[in-house]
């Protein structure tokens, strides 16, 4: 198992350090960068508010395509359910205009352990207002696998898989895989690092691009 995990880090750590430098193409096979950080803390026992702002980099890591900030609640209503609203502004760039998205989200979080694994199946559902587009309805389920922590720097790999359902659509139309760890960097930091494939389906055909990602949250 360990050996297993120390591999996981190493490949991990390979791609955030080397990138993709061969792949030249801003959309189908493209590589990119995102940062997200965030802050939250405790208002009551049961109840956190949590803040997070995230930065997308296109074109091989080299424009910055999309960013986002967000406000939400998370409500611990036991030990196996998180629930939460959540609002996140968006700003995208389509060509040379800037285009903004409102997005009002709710969460359910049921979370359970086996076998010294622990598991988290996330289900969102999102408004998304859009600017210049019809406002849609879009459900989210991520399932996450986290393997047991690793040393004094509670290191934690996971992986994880994210389908996006379209209701305008009335189809899966984007598919997320995660691999990623995350650790305590100092008291009340934790970071991570990850990388994710994401396939998006339009007019038919797919493409797809490859993400290396930061994490960083602050924690009181």
């Amino acid at each position: 198992m360990r050996s297993l995990l120390t591999s996981m880090i190493f490949c991990l750590s390979a791609i955030v350090l080397l990138g993709g430098g061969s792949v030249s193409a801003y959309d189908d096979g493209d590589w990119q960068y995102w940062n997200r950080e965030g802050i939250e803390g405790n208002i009551s026992r049961d109840l956190k508010a949590k803040m997070e702002v995230e930065f997308r980099f296109g074109d091989n890591c080299s424009e910055l395509y999309h960013q986002y900030s967000e406000l939400g609640l998370a409500y611990r209503c036991a030990g196996w359910l998180d629930l939460g609203l959540n609002y996140r502004q968006i700003y995208e760039k389509k060509g040379e205009v800037w285009n903004q998205e409102n997005r009002p989200h709710i969460n359910a979080t049921l979370k359970w352990g086996w076998l010294g694994l622990k598991f988290e199946d996330r289900s969102r559902l999102e408004y998304r207002i859009r600017e210049g587009k019809d406002n849609i309805f879009r459900y989210r389920n991520k399932l996450t696998v986290k393997l047991p922590k690793i040393n004094q720097f509670k290191i934690e790999p996971y992986i994880a898989e994210e389908p996006f359902y379209d209701f305008d659509a009335s189809e899966v139309n984007k598919n997320r895989v995660y691999m990623g760890v995350s650790f305590k960097a100092v008291k009340n930091l934790k970071a991570g690092l990850f990388y994710m494939f994401e396939a998006n389906k339009k007019n038919h055909s797919w493409t797809n691009i490859n993400v290396q990602g930061t994490t960083f949250k602050c924690g009181f």
